[in-house]
């Protein structure tokens, strides 16, 4: 009998939509974890500065240490929500609060629209992660992303704001829950504003954006464009002190809205 699955992340995501209050998580890929002392490092400052959310995933995971990663995250900090960004079904860990359930509805790979869901799901059925259908959708200027690469698909053009509209339309209207913008680990440009725009107003759904993100006026002009969430990842990598930075400056911008 499939075990019961809670709603409690999802009603955290609706909050966030509901209220206006932004929210930040941070991307873990478990193959570029590096040292004990500096992963570490990284999840007390994620801890410390409050960040939201850590999603764990990548497009390429040749080892199964998701779990391991899983448990070293909640070792330090126990109380903040672990949410799986699978590439595919070897990602899936039990030890994690819940998992992005990702179609990815902006292109046409059945594999990833609904082929390795169905690989997963009696799996999923009998953990207790809660499942998070998620609209999934890479856009970007034509840069060939990790994620485009290995999807085996083509990004919607970051100057095609109708057609996105349109691509996240289908998927609330099949049912999606959440929306996950990306322009890609390490993307020159993040998704642009008109497009955040437009899914948000069309789905008046829970809106997730990342790729691209390295600076505070990026992240600031994500969620000025209508994210609940802003996703850092690449540019932690690049830049540790980033996260603090964002974070820092996500307090403020909540303060301004007035939202508690």
């Amino acid at each position: 009998m499939p075990t019961e699955k809670s709603d409690k992340i999802f009603k955290t995501f609706k909050q966030l939509q509901l209220s206006g209050k932004k929210a930040l998580a941070l991307l873990i890929d478990p193959e570029k974890v590096g040292a004990e002392s500096q992963f570490k490092s990284l999840i007390n400052q994620a801890y410390q500065n409050e960040v939201d959310f850590f999603f764990i995933g990548g497009s390429l995971l040749t080892e199964k240490n998701v779990d391991k990663t899983v448990m070293r995250i909640k070792e330090v900090c126990a109380d903040i929500p672990v949410i799986l960004f699978p590439g595919n079904v070897i990602q899936i860990s039990p030890l994690a609060d819940g998992i992005l359930f990702l179609s990815l509805i902006s292109g046409r790979n059945p594999e990833l629209l609904i082929g390795q869901h169905v690989t997963a799901a009696p799996l999923l059925a009998n953990t207790e992660l809660e499942v998070l259908p998620t609209g999934y959708m890479l856009v970007n200027d034509g840069q060939i992303s990790s994620a485009s690469y290995i999807s085996q698909t083509i990004p919607i053009p970051n100057n095609k704001p109708s057609l996105a509209k349109a691509t996240a339309l289908a998927g609330k209207f099949l049912g999606l829950q959440t929306f996950f913008l990306d322009a890609g680990s390490g993307a020159n440009t993040p998704v642009s504003k008109e497009i955040i725009k437009h899914v948000k107003q069309t789905t008046q759904s829970p809106l997730i954006v990342g790729g691209g993100i390295n600076s505070i006026e990026k992240a600031r002009n994500v969620w000025d464009a209508g994210a609940d969430i802003v996703v850092l990842g690449n540019g932690v990598e690049k830049n540790p002190d980033l996260l603090t930075e964002v974070l820092d400056f996500m307090k403020v911008y909540n303060l301004s809205l007035n939202v508690n």
